[in-house]
């Protein structure tokens, strides 16, 4: 399933080119949009929206295109913005109806369905407060909130941990997480924190200068090319590891008591080599495991 796609798409500021012959499909799930700051992610979540008209290509958004439904698509998708949005002198539980009938729905529908979307976000007790006395964990939430309150089939957030303490951070990641597997709404999060990438999202787009650099699911970027494994070590051991090199065994990196390696495909058994290697040099091995990169390796790859 594709929630959205881009067919050599570029859209400028003037004479800025700020996203360059992007094609690209966003799968159905919980998809982050990863970059570096000027890399083009907010600019692509406002022309997904149709607030900025591509200057070539193409866009759509379930299955709709951009230049030509951008008001449809926008009932229809939930935008949780960077910046904050709320009203100043309007409490919580108005805004977010408000946000509900802008979207479409009758007026008493959306205040029902307000009260539901701030309890689900954890603002029950705080709905009648004044927006402007909400601290900024808060305001993400209400952020958070307004976007859900129509029942969208596509969520864009944009940045959504900026600004939270690390318990705020992780109570929204996990509200996240659940919105896109228990709720059944498609998620995009754009951002450049990688662990909140790798702890709510599937599939990762990674952005650099408004083009594509990389996509694909995180499982299968971070696996490791060849044979590879992780060994700890008690204390480093030189003479273990020049045994290995011997052997034909490739040491890719070093780290404190930790090191992998890349062995020959040749080799049937990694674990059997490593344990003869370390008796027969008196290495003392407390761990083996397969190998896989982090998805900062993998982000870092991408954009060098």
């Amino acid at each position: 399933m594709t929630v959205a796609a881009t067919t050599s798409l570029t859209v400028r500021y003037g004479r800025k080119v700020a996203v360059g012959d992007l094609s690209v499909e966003v799968p159905g799930g919980c998809v982050g949009l990863l970059g570096p700051n000027g890399a083009g992610k907010t600019t692509l979540i406002k022309t997904l929206l149709g607030f900025l008209r591509p200057a070539h290509g193409r866009a759509t958004v379930l299955g709709m295109d951009v230049a030509s439904a951008g008001l449809r698509i926008r009932q229809l998708v939930g935008l949780m913005p960077e910046q904050d949005c709320h009203i100043p002198g309007m409490n919580a539980v108005a805004f977010v109806a408000y946000a509900g009938e802008l979207a479409g729905m009758p007026g008493d529908q959306a205040m029902r369905r307000a009260h539901e979307t701030l309890e689900y976000c954890g603002l029950g007790e705080a709905r009648y407060r004044d927006i402007e006395t909400y601290s900024t964990g808060m305001k993400q939430r209400i952020k958070l909130a307004q976007a859900l309150i129509h029942g969208p089939k596509l969520l864009l957030l944009d940045e959504p941990t900026n600004g939270l303490d690390p318990a705020g951070r992780v109570e929204m990641l996990d509200l996240i997480r659940d919105i896109s597997s228990s709720k059944g709404v498609n998620v995009v999060v754009s951002s450049h924190l990688l662990p909140d990438i790798e702890r709510t999202c599937d599939h990762v787009i990674v952005m650099r200068s408004g083009r594509l650099a990389m996509s694909g699911s995180v499982a299968d970027l971070r696996r490791t090319e060849g044979v590879q494994v992780d060994v700890d070590l008690k204390v480093m051991w030189q003479p273990f590891l020049a045994a290995l090199r011997a052997a034909g065994v490739n040491v890719v990196h070093e780290d404190g008591s930790r090191c992998r390696l890349a062995l020959p495909e040749t080799e049937k058994d990694a674990a059997a080599l490593i344990l003869r290697t370390a008796m027969q040099t008196g290495a003392q091995v407390r761990g083996i495991r397969p190998a896989l990169r982090s998805l900062e390796d993998v982000f870092l790859e991408a954009i060098e």
